[in-house]
């Protein structure tokens, strides 16, 4: 029965991996499998069972291998509190429907064993506001969590020169609490944000300083992770934003996401483990997050990390978008041979990425080419798809390939197959 029901939420699991192959098996853990693997035992009901998570290129990450184990410990709850027969339908309903919001919190709450609940309801409040509209506009806003002291909380929007209004008394984060709409319009989450403890009693509002900040910053939230990081051991930022997503920042920096209804994870430690061998960490760390800006935004992309030698990619050069006139040729000359790091201070990186055709770089993280079209018959072996599909499918035979589609995922292509999504 565990296994019959561990079906239904098989799909939301593969999808919080990045595509990931999942299973739930009777017995103790049998032998190691092939590729990178997550290996847990579970108890339920007396029973012993395994979980297994595979990949064949990309390794798990701790956060992973983390949340995993939340979501074992969850179904295994979840699944002696329904024991009586007929009801099979019910429990996989409730499942599907809760269990991703379960491990979320759970995840969220760490070693603090009485803080669940009010993660949790947090969680739904802003599911709920997610849908919500106002004079035609989503509704966004913003809480962070501190789990530090009020006079260490002072201390570093100080520090960072944040303005705190305090308020008093406390207003507890109840389900009437979003009842105002200048909870949602005022409160942005992007400059304004509620400033809660873990009880989610909220104690005032902060207004982040106006110090400038790239478009990737500002997009990323570069400014609030440093917050959390520094706000206690198991803070966070949850957010709305504008596109009715709901983004739960987490120090180390990642990002929990809930995206069409589901949870995924953006973990720069696949990103960085899948460019490893192709580019250095700071180009990697800049690429990372302009990606992840670009799927935030719905700019589609195809980036490419040439393996080869410079001179070589004229061979696999089918057209170019854009660049043949004067103009073109002087501002696409601008870019050329600059490094990601040098784009990103600059503030094009962003631009130049949510350009039409194919942005290559080389190893050493110089720009190559803008715009590029592939000649996708130099593919090795049959590529078939979208524009972006299909010249990202033949291009990762050259090098590492991400991209970004319109409507978000964000895809890391090898060896012409998709290895990894977000999203």
């Amino acid at each position: 029965m565990p296994i019959t029901v561990f079906e239904a939420i098989k799909g939301n699991v593969r999808s919080f991996l990045g595509g990931a192959e999942v299973d739930l098996a009777p017995g103790p853990l049998e032998e190691q499998v092939q590729g990178h693997a997550i290996r847990e035992a579970v108890t339920i009901e007396d029973n012993d069972y395994h979980f297994t998570a595979r990949r064949d290129f990309l390794p798990f990450t701790r956060t992973e291998e983390s949340f995993c184990r939340e979501l074992l410990t969850a179904f295994s709850a979840m699944y002696s509190g329904f024991r009586q027969e007929g009801y099979a339908a019910h429990f996989r309903t409730a499942l599907l429907a809760s269990i991703m919001d379960i491990t979320v919190a759970r995840s969220l709450r760490g070693d603090h064993r009485k803080a669940f609940w009010p993660i949790q309801q947090v969680i739904q409040l802003l599911k709920n506001l997610s849908y919500q509209r106002y004079e035609g506009k989503p509704a966004t806003t913003g809480l962070i969590v501190h789990r530090t002291t009020v006079q260490a909380l002072q201390n570093l929007l100080k520090e960072r020169q944040h303005m705190l209004t305090p308020l008093q008394p406390h207003e507890e984060l109840s389900p009437t609490f979003f009842d105002n709409p200048l909870t949602y319009r005022f409160i942005d989450g992007v400059n304004l944000f509620f400033v809660a403890n873990i009880q989610m009693q909220v104690s005032g509002v902060i207004r982040t300083s106006s110090r400038l900040h790239t478009d990737v910053e500002r997009l990323t939230q570069r400014e609030i992770f440093s917050l959390v990081r520094r706000s206690g051991r198991g803070a966070f930022a949850i957010t709305v934003n504008e596109a009715s997503e709901i983004e739960i920042l987490v120090s180390p920096a990642r990002l929990l996401v809930r995206r069409k209804g589901l949870w995924a994870i953006f973990d720069p430690d696949i990103m960085r483990s899948y460019l490893a061998d192709s580019l250095d960490e700071e180009s990697i760390d800049e690429l990372l997050w302009t990606v992840y800006a670009l799927s935030k935004i719905r700019h589609g992309t195809v980036i490419l990390i040439y393996d080869g030698k410079p001179r070589q990619l004229a061979n696999l050069k089918k057209g170019s978008v854009g660049g043949d006139d004067p103009i073109g040729r002087l501002l696409i000359g601008q870019a050329k041979g600059r490094t990601i790091s040098e784009l990103k201070r600059a503030g094009t990186l962003l631009r130049i990425l949510s350009s039409d055709g194919m942005t290559v770089f080389s190893r050493t993280g110089k720009l190559l080419e803008i715009g590029f079209i592939i000649d996708t018959s130099h593919a090795h072996e049959v590529v078939t798809g979208g524009g972006r599909t299909t010249a990202a499918s033949a291009a990762s035979f050259f090098g590492k390939v991400i991209k970004v589609s319109q409507d978000g995922p964000v895809d890391l292509y090898q060896d012409g197959r998709l290895i990894y999504r977000f999203g």
